[in-house]
């Protein structure tokens, strides 16, 4: 197209020439007409052409918009509903069981268990139900909205947002909190879960009752649950194993997590943050109490090094009363009313190709739980052990110390000096 503007220039030019000679003879002022229809006819094809420049722009535009447009789409959650699970046995070799002594051990079927994950337009789902010899328990079961780029709704069965996150320990029996009711609890409500942006994050959740509907929900055991919740109080002349004679519930709980992350070098992040939960205890008559709990906690990560602390402390405030009852995998057990708590985890990842394996992670978590509001004796939980990542199957290989803790000899309530030993295995394949 400049070609064309260049001749119809000096054509331009020839003609104010030509126009000087306008009284020569008449040869001049026929090459004069010719040379003006030369003029007329290029003018004419530098207008087809920048037509035909603007309409190939055009057709580019629109090819580069259904492209982005069709990149946008592929970004796009895809309708449908993932299904998955995962199927683990057990192994354990224990100090207090003189029958499991005697027989080197027991190996045990675990659970089955089923998770659906996908969304339906703009909807998502995430629910996972277990299954064991001895109950079925829904573990977590919402449906969720993004309402903007930072910010999802969740409503449902959801995780209370409390301590390091989602978990505080990298072993199979999770830390002493989570037999208190403050790692990996799940309940009955609404979480606001705002992503990490500018460095900070922040979970707000409303939760109305615990997972199985509270005091007076339609279940056939209480105890019948994945998350440990408060199912009740203990009197003096109460057993600590024993159903809960003065039943009560969560109700109506406002739960808050407020992180912010340091980077100090590109392998080396920390993670600090605060939480705080607080509700009301109800008989199903009438409100009987309150609780709160709070949290500081970290979690830093440098290279393939990973520690988290926590300390905490929670009060379940019920006149004369310095014990609880509380519910979970198909039995009961006490807590005491107000206690403090303590962790400290230390793993180290190491990535390797060796056959199907593929990744292990070593692993030190100290949980400790005292000053106790019914004077018992404290819980101390260690777990020294390494899990094992080789393709659908992860594995745990735990060595456990304790002082009353349950699934180790003992109770969180418990008055024992003695420390319990556990080994355990637990292979799990999951698809």
């Amino acid at each position: 197209m400049s070609s064309l503007r260049s001749i119809s220039l000096i054509a331009a030019i020839g003609l104010c020439h030509f126009s000087a000679l306008a009284n020569e003879p008449d040869d001049i002022k026929q090459q004069l007409a010719a040379l003006k229809a030369q003029i007329a006819a290029l003018e004419q094809r530098l207008a087809e052409q920048e037509a035909a420049d603007k309409k190939a722009a055009a057709i580019v535009a629109q090819q580069l918009a259904q492209q982005q447009a069709a990149a946008d789409d592929s970004k796009k959650p895809q309708d449908g509903i993932k299904l998955g699970g995962a199927i683990r046995t057990n192994y354990s070799h224990t100090s207090y069981s003189d029958g499991n002594k005697n027989r080197g051990g027991d190996f045990a079927f675990d659970i089955f268990r089923l998770n659906l994950n996908g969304s339906i337009g703009d909807v998502l789902l995430n629910a996972e139900i277990r299954f064991f010899d001895y109950m079925t328990a829904v573990k977590y079961a919402y449906v969720g909205y993004q309402l903007n780029e930072d910010w999802q709704v969740q409503a449902g069965i959801t995780q209370v947002p409390f301590g390091n996150w989602p978990y505080n320990s990298h072993n199979y029996f999770f830390s002493t909190n989570y037999y208190l009711g403050l790692e990996d609890d799940h309940d009955l409500g609404l979480l606001f879960k705002r992503r990490l942006a500018d460095n900070w994050q922040l979970d707000l959740g409303f939760f109305k009752n615990d997972e199985l509907g509270g005091v007076d929900g339609y279940v056939s055991s209480r105890a019948d649950r994945y998350s440990y919740d408060i199912v009740g109080f203990r009197q003096s002349d109460d057993g600590i194993y024993d159903d809960p004679a003065q039943p009560l519930g969560e109700y109506n709980t406002f739960a808050g997590r407020f992180a912010y992350q340091f980077e100090h070098s590109n392998d080396f992040s920390t993670e600090l943050g605060v939480s705080a939960l607080a509700g009301g205890l109800h008989n199903g008559r009438n409100r009987a109490g309150s609780y709160n709990a709070w949290a500081l906690h970290l979690n830093s990560h440098y290279q393939r090094w990973n520690l988290q602390l926590q300390h905490g402390e929670y009060q379940y405030n019920i006149d004369d009363v310095d014990r609880m009852a509380v519910g979970a995998y198909a039995f009961y057990d006490s807590i005491a009313a107000q206690a403090k708590t303590s962790t400290i985890n230390l793993a180290y990842s190491l990535p390797i190709e060796w056959g199907p394996v593929t990744g292990l992670q070593f692993y030190n978590n100290y949980g400790l739980v005292y000053d106790k509001s019914d004077n018992s004796r404290d819980t101390m939980m260690n777990v020294t052990g390494f899990s094992v990542a080789a393709g659908g199957l992860f594995t745990y290989f735990d060595l456990v110390h304790a002082r009353n803790q349950p699934f180790v000899g003992g109770s969180a309530a418990g008055d024992s000096s003695e420390t319990e030993r556990r080994f355990n295995i637990n292979i799990g394949y999951y698809f």
